[in-house]
């Protein structure tokens, strides 16, 4: 660390767009923490001796050279960055598309190539954490940039939304926030349930969200769960929200999680073994940005042991990270079985057209534990419990939820069924 830089070493490229992509924000807030104002963080490749006249130039202009722009506004103004770089690895081609994404992939290039100009205004993104959201919303600002139909875009979190606006009260520059946002071509927000409960931070977005459409400006949302899910958020704005084009991300099936991994691969001219890709695809079932961190694992322990990857440095390696010893997730059909079990009821009755008392209250208890332990959409849930709408669900987790809180019995009866669905991770 020098005085106004700090050097990271990494051992592969790989590391270093998995850390710009993943953790810049978190670095350059902890430095200014630090520090108390901006320092520039600059990267270098670990290389051998074979590789190092090769492509020492090449290091030295490409990423310490890129490390330049990290360097925050901060530092110049004394205020927060407005807007966060947009990642140019995020890109629509390197994407991978499966059944679980396709229809918010096509909506997101519809946003890019003609954004303000279609019903998509504003388009909302949801789904569980690490399932690729950012990685469309990102794409959508660069290939609309690439294209000439956006000038000025902005890509931004919802916790750095607020931290600006709180740093322009401080500052008195509130009018300079809002020109500044309202001046956009195309706003991108991620992870708006942060929003909740910040009254001053929604009413000034609230503000600006109006603007943006009135004057036909692109806006795309991020969240974790449906719109109509969020709670502590302005009425207003959640019509706004619920009006929009709203699209989910499901989580990979094993197809498509094995093509993201054999597309990693690729990208960075990995030469992975395919039953080595096929046994992580395997065993990581959640979400793609876990599929990538054990690979990161997998790839660290390779570089600092100097050890081939084969299967058996990925069963080590999934092993000490305890993915191979424990299940990942939860199926619904898990719970399907230990809630039919418990009520002593026949699973297709569970799934079927039955309406008896003890029947319904089983279906919609397995509803309610479904939500509680999987990432699935409500939508999607309504599915697996034969074709009935996310309505059906949202008014099945209510009436357990209101028994739950009120009957000590029927809460110990939840609490037995959640600690066998826990028994099975």
């Amino acid at each position: 660390m020098s005085e106004n830089s700090i050097f990271l070493q990494v051992p592969s490229k790989f590391f270093y767009d998995w850390i710009e992509s993943h953790y810049q924000d978190t670095i350059q807030s902890s430095l200014r923490e630090i520090t108390g104002n901006g320092i520039n963080v600059k990267y270098t490749v670990l290389l051998t001796n074979e590789a190092q006249n090769v492509i020492e130039s090449r290091r030295e202009n490409h990423l310490v050279g890129l490390a330049n722009d990290f360097e925050p506004k901060y530092a110049q103004t004394g205020m927060l960055e407005r807007g966060t770089k947009i990642n140019e690895n995020y890109i629509f081609e390197n994407f991978v598309e499966g059944s679980g994404n396709q229809f918010a992939k096509a909506a997101s290039m519809a946003v890019a190539n003609t954004p303000g100009k279609t019903t998509f205004n504003p388009l909302v993104i949801y789904g569980g954490t690490g399932l690729g959201k950012t990685h469309l919303l990102q794409a959508i600002g660069n290939s609309a940039l690439a294209q000439g139909n956006a000038k000025k875009v902005v890509y931004v979190s919802s916790d750095t939304f607020t931290l600006d606006f709180i740093a322009a009260i401080q500052k008195n520059k509130t009018t300079d926030f809002a020109r500044y946002y309202r001046g956009v071509d195309m706003l991108l927000l991620d992870d708006i349930q942060f929003f909740q409960n910040k009254e001053q931070t929604q009413e000034q977005f609230f503000h600006i969200f109006n603007d943006l459409y009135q004057h036909q400006k692109q806006i795309v949302l991020t969240t974790d769960r449906p719109p109509m899910e969020l709670k502590g958020l302005q009425d207003r704005l959640l019509s706004r929200f619920q009006s929009s084009l709203t699209v989910d991300i499901q989580p990979p099936n094993l197809e498509t999680r094995i093509a993201i991994l054999s597309k990693k691969a690729s990208d960075d001219n990995l030469d992975l073994p395919y039953e080595v890709i096929e046994y992580i695809a395997q065993n990581v079932k959640s979400n793609i940005r876990e599929l990538e961190g054990l690979l990161i694992r997998l790839l660290a322990y390779s570089s600092l042991m100097q050890v081939d990857i084969d299967i058996n440095l990925a069963r080590r390696v999934l092993r000490e990270a305890g993915t191979i010893e424990k299940r990942v997730v939860v199926s619904i059909e898990d719970i399907q079985k230990i809630v039919s079990a418990e009520y002593t009821i026949n699973l297709n009755s569970l799934v079927g057209k039955s309406r008896t008392k003890e029947v319904a209250e089983a279906r919609m208890m397995a509803m309610y534990l479904a939500r509680e332990h999987t990432n699935l959409s409500l939508k999607t849930i309504g599915i697996y419990f034969g074709g009935r709408d996310h309505s059906t669900v949202v008014h099945a987790c209510k009436c357990i939820e209101e028994r739950y809180n009120t009957e000590k019995p029927f809460c110990t009866l939840i609490n037995l069924i959640k600690e066998k669905i826990n028994n099975l991770l």
